[in-house]
């Protein structure tokens, strides 16, 4: 089971003090959350991208190439690669090098986006964004495992004869995860080619997801990946953590009521109740967290969102020594008890290398 925490890389105003960070702030605080994440033991780092205000991540590859710098263990990703409105060539020699540079610790997730504005910035039309997400990762995929590429489309430039440069480490391109919230089309994309497929469960009620989760499970086993409890699943979560439970309710209160999405909606007690929000002590995350295992199976992938919202990087900080010390130790016993021996842990580099090392030594044999 692997455990870590994503970043959206909003830039907003504390609400109890009206500073507002700069956008250097912000980078370089995004920057040492990841460090103290391999600190504390975490798994992953991921960070989302965005190309417009008040959001800084519009580069992510750049931001994780340092961060692989600086860390040795981390498993560096997205929570949001925007596979419509970039150029499949692009992600691909992208994300190849970072692997290099990350000595395998890297994959991505896939996602449409959901800000409308940004598809005619890239040239793309929001109307055709199913469409765009099918026929550019498949393009994608032939990029990473075939070494010279003809391709025609609908929605870029054919390709003669191209190779990507350079090609994945160790000729395993990174493993993807395909996010979304909403769209069963992107489940089946998943499921068809035995990706992983990330809910992001932090707005909407878990039903919505139970059936979006549901549904991919069942088509990949459709497809041939494995039975249904195989399927590689990944959920977001998000925690305001303090030693007391009232301590962690008075602090985060100010931050839920003016957060940029959610604020002036829901009491925070109405967002706890209804989304896998929570707010208090340590044991309090754990049981809720737990919860999740029974709404929608043994999954491989947890990551946490819990620097947003204006939250100060000092609190943050704090945070995740509470998230590494106390809470991420018991949730990965707990669940790695409860896992079956047949369903799998969230692939790596390595593992994805030793199956295709057994495969090609099976074929020779």
């Amino acid at each position: 089971m692997q455990f870590g925490i994503f970043t959206v890389g909003d830039v907003t105003a504390d609400p109890t003090t009206g500073t507002t960070p700069t956008e250097h702030e912000r980078i370089k605080a995004m920057v040492r959350i990841a460090l103290k994440a391999e600190e504390v033991g975490l798994d992953v780092f991921a960070t989302g991208e965005h190309h417009n205000p008040p959001f800084v991540p519009s580069s992510p590859t750049t931001m994780l190439g340092h961060i692989a710098a600086q860390t040795s263990k981390l498993i560096l990703s997205t929570s949001t690669t925007l596979i419509t409105t970039n150029d499949p060539v692009k992600i691909a020699e992208d994300f190849a090098m970072l692997q290099h540079l990350a000595d395998g610790r890297v994959d991505l997730m896939m996602g449409r986006g959901n800000t409308g504005p940004v598809y005619p910035w890239f040239g793309e039309d929001i109307r055709q964004g199913i469409p765009l997400a099918i026929e550019k990762y498949a393009l994608l995929r032939r990029l990473w495992r075939e070494d010279v590429v003809d391709w025609e489309g609908k929605f870029r430039t054919p390709l003669q004869g191209f190779t990507a440069t350079p090609r994945p480490l160790d000729d395993v391109p990174p493993f993807v995860w395909h996010g979304s919230i909403r769209s069963p089309e992107i489940a089946e994309q998943a499921a068809y080619y035995g990706d992983g497929f990330f809910a992001n469960h932090i707005f909407w009620p878990k039903e919505h997801f139970q059936q979006l989760i549901a549904f991919y499970r069942q088509r990949f086993e459709h497809y041939g990946h494995g039975s249904a409890d195989q399927a590689i699943v990944g959920l977001g979560g998000q925690a305001f953590i303090r030693p007391k439970s009232q301590d962690a309710w008075t602090e985060f209160r100010p931050y839920f009521d003016n957060a940029p999405v959610y604020g002036h909606g829901p009491t925070l007690e109405e967002f706890t109740d209804q989304t896998p929000l929570t707010v208090g002590s340590p044991q309090e995350v754990i049981d809720k967290t737990l919860t999740f295992r029974e709404h929608f199976g043994d999954y491989q992938r947890q990551l946490f969102l819990m620097d947003h919202a204006g939250l100060p990087l000092k609190v943050v900080l704090e945070q995740l020594d509470l998230l590494g010390e106390h809470v991420v130790p018991v949730l990965r016993k707990e669940l790695d008890a409860m896992r079956p021996a047949h369903v799998p842990d969230a692939p790596t580099h390595e593992s994805l290398k030793a199956s295709k090392d057994a495969a090609l030594v099976g074929s020779q044999a």
